[in-house]
């Protein structure tokens, strides 16, 4: 259903680790933007709580000074991703 949408991959990633309960950058950054793509159609019976706190901890601690910047990429791929999501219906 995500087909060659730009950030696919990463939201399908996200979507199976939410299906398997398991807390990943992908499926804290699903969580994060569960609202709209529930509205898009997509199922999503799981979503994290808190998943912007919890993913901006996560990336501090793998890249330290550098999580502001990997978290504010990871959300414009979000955006991307249910923008041509929006478009394709």
């Amino acid at each position: 259903m995500t087909g060659a949408l730009p950030g696919a991959d990463i939201v399908s990633e996200g979507l199976q680790d939410l299906a398997d309960r398991r807390e990943t950058t992908a499926a804290l950054l699903v969580s994060i933007g569960s609202p709209r793509l529930r509205l898009l159609g997509w199922a999503i019976p799981f979503v994290f709580d808190q998943p912007e706190e919890r993913l901006y901890q996560r990336l501090a601690a793998e890249y330290g000074n550098g999580a502001h910047s990997r978290y504010n990429a990871l959300i414009r791929q979000l955006v991307s991703f249910q923008r041509a999501a929006a478009c394709a219906k």
